[in-house]
């Protein structure tokens, strides 16, 4: 049987189809200057690999630093602000872009009721923000439940990251071993994807 009609080949096929139709909307070093705010930084973008590449380094500081930024009470600002942390924390700037996309006009009251209920919580907790104004408090409230649940929804977004990532692990192996069984070669014309 060729490596191509193989069922494990098929589901590695369908696994790079969805992956790509889930990624095509989000920036790329090939469409960068379509996005408002960051084609005005296309040129720095372009010369800094780091931001393009998936590797577990460059993945995990933009899934911390994204997440913290996408719950934060900075609303229209994030996009140009998560691009300064993916630049200067050396990150990947479509996990970066991916996960400001959490707060939009859909999402936005709900994250930031509960982030600014959680931020109450903390400062009610430890008793810090006492003697702030009203406004104060709740700004308080909102910057610490953003920084909070931002580092909370990047744990649970670095385990599922690492779940993910053992499973393509896991799957490689056996698509290596499906090609040794089957005697395949890289370049002999079998190949998968091409």
């Amino acid at each position: 049987m060729p490596v191509r009609s193989h069922p494990l080949h098929r589901r590695w096929l369908a696994r790079r189809r969805r992956l790509r139709r889930w990624l095509r909307p989000l920036p790329r070093r090939a469409n960068i200057a379509r996005y408002p705010v960051i084609k005005w930084f296309a040129e720095a973008a372009r010369k800094r690999p780091y931001l393009w590449s998936f590797k577990r380094q460059h993945v995990l500081v933009s899934l911390y630093s994204g997440a913290v930024i996408a719950l934060m009470p900075v609303y229209g600002l994030q996009l140009a602000i998560g691009l300064a942390a993916a630049i200067w924390l050396r990150g990947n700037l479509t996990v970066m872009a991916a996960l400001q996309m959490v707060t939009n006009p859909l999402t936005l009251a709900p994250i930031y009721y509960g982030t600014h209920r959680l931020g109450a919580w903390l400062i009610g907790l430890t008793g810090y923000g006492e003697g702030a104004s009203a406004v104060g408090t709740h700004i308080n409230a909102l910057v610490v439940g953003g920084l909070v649940g931002g580092l909370g929804f990047a744990l649970l977004l670095d385990l599922g990251w690492r779940l993910v990532a053992w499973e393509a692990r896991r799957f490689r192996t056996q698509l290596a071993a499906l090609h040794e069984h089957l005697g395949y070669r890289h370049g002999d014309g079998d190949a998968p994807g091409g």
